[in-house]
């Protein structure tokens, strides 16, 4: 399976973007879904989750309150909007697979096996 995220680019303080994330198989539908983000010299975070069936979602605290993570499962696709941005959240946005019909949306990397190229987002103040 191929992740392919976009979406991302330039934009001031407070704006909004929404990235989007499309998986190449048909299978999507049953694998809990994440968004990570890896600011330069920094690890690679986790950003929001959602479960398989979209009824579960998880967020970082630094996140909660302006971002949506949301999925399609007819359209094969991820979604991460994001409201409210601020200069810290620059980073580079990766879409990835998780586990297959979870129990629970999962926040670490190694919980998530499929990664998409990631896409740039920059927010300037």
């Amino acid at each position: 399976v191929q992740l392919q995220a976009s979406g991302g680019g330039l934009v001031q303080a407070g704006g909004s973007l929404r990235l989007s994330c499309v998986a190449s198989e048909r299978t999507f539908s049953s694998y809990d879904m994440g968004w990570f983000r890896q600011a330069p010299g920094k690890e690679r975070d986790f950003v929001a989750g959602i479960s398989w069936s979209g009824g579960s979602t998880n967020y970082a605290d630094s996140v909660k309150g302006r971002f949506t993570i949301s999925r399609d499962n007819a359209k094969d696709t991820l979604y991460l909007q994001m409201n409210s941005l601020k200069p810290e959240d620059t980073a580079v946005y990766y879409c990835a697979r998780g586990l297959l019909y979870g129990t629970e949306v999962h926040t670490t990397t190694h919980d998530y096996g499929v990664w998409g190229q990631g896409t740039l987002v920059t927010v300037s103040s």
